[in-house]
């Protein structure tokens, strides 16, 4: 299933969905699901397979909308927390002239960073090296804690796209990344949840693109560590819920680290891509002035 929350354009009326081909087939409100209003997928995911053969069960048999006649939201919209891996591509270590980490090197951003597809990465006056970087997301579908790598495979649902976009100068004054990855709208999310029987996240292209110039082009094959592995970390350390979110890391090519260096500018449009998936864009602006 390629899970999507979309609305009529124009409307907030946000209603659950599946992509099927090029239609989006409505699965109804939240409150028509008995979840709560403005929950995302992570809710149907904690309602267990009963909640996500309801959907498919609304969606197959109601009206369908062209793709291109609906707005996309984040699927997943209020997840428990949000895990980020760095250094997780050889060649993005490589360009900071830095060896990979010997275990997963992680932390966390905040769901209220959480944008979706078409909504605006909205950077602070304060804020002048922003980056963005395009990353495959797990997202979990049970509660796992402590688990091998095999049980870790099978508690994610799906994938999705993640831009951890980053303030840089905020991030080395800092040290750890709370304060740089935490930004509200750094967070684009989207355009759906591809449940792990739709899409094999091994080899997959991974892309990014700012105004059709392409800065990251690389294979989710490249990853220091799958999916698996990850999870399994992961777990070790901190209980993961339905609809929990983890970013596996990004290929190199951002730009903090080309030659000159490249941040994000107002009206740019940034265009991730994996292959599989689909694609996330989201329009630069700069905070309205007081």
């Amino acid at each position: 299933m390629r899970i999507v929350r979309w609305s009529e354009i124009g409307s907030e009326d946000i209603r659950f969905g599946l992509w099927i081909d090029d239609t989006i087939a409505d699965a109804g409100p939240a409150e028509e699901l008995g979840l709560p209003a403005g929950a995302g997928a992570e809710a149907v995911l904690a309602g267990g397979t009963n909640a996500l053969m309801e959907l498919e069960g609304r969606a197959v048999t109601r009206t369908r909308r062209p793709r291109s006649g609906v707005r996309l939201h984040a699927p997943v919209a209020r997840p428990s927390k949000i895990v980020c891996l760095g250094l997780n591509y050889r060649e993005h270590a490589t360009e900071q002239d830095r060896e990979p980490p010997e275990e997963p090197m992680i932390f966390l951003k905040p769901p209220s960073a959480i944008i979706g597809p078409g909504d605006d990465i909205v950077i602070p006056s304060f804020c002048h090296h922003v980056d963005p970087e395009v990353e495959l997301a797990i997202v979990i579908g049970k509660r796992v804690k402590g688990a091998t790598a095999a049980k870790a495979r099978r508690s994610v649902a799906g994938y999705t796209i993640l831009n951890d976009v980053s303030e840089r100068k905020l991030q080395k004054r800092d040290v750890q990344y709370s304060r740089a990855k935490g930004i509200d709208t750094f967070c684009p999310l989207g355009p759906a949840l591809v449940t792990t029987d739709e899409v094999d996240a091994g080899d997959l292209a991974i892309r990014l693109a700012v105004d059709g110039d392409v800065r990251q082009d690389a294979r989710t094959s490249q990853m220091i560590r799958g999916v698996g592995e990850i999870v399994e970390f992961v777990t070790r350390t901190m209980t993961l819920e339905p609809g929990d979110v983890i970013a596996t890391g990004t290929p190199s090519g951002v730009g903090v680290y080309r030659d000159p260096k490249v941040f994000l500018e107002e009206g740019q449009t940034v265009r991730c891509e994996i292959e599989g998936i689909g694609t996330l864009e989201n329009r630069v602006v700069r905070e309205a002035k007081a």
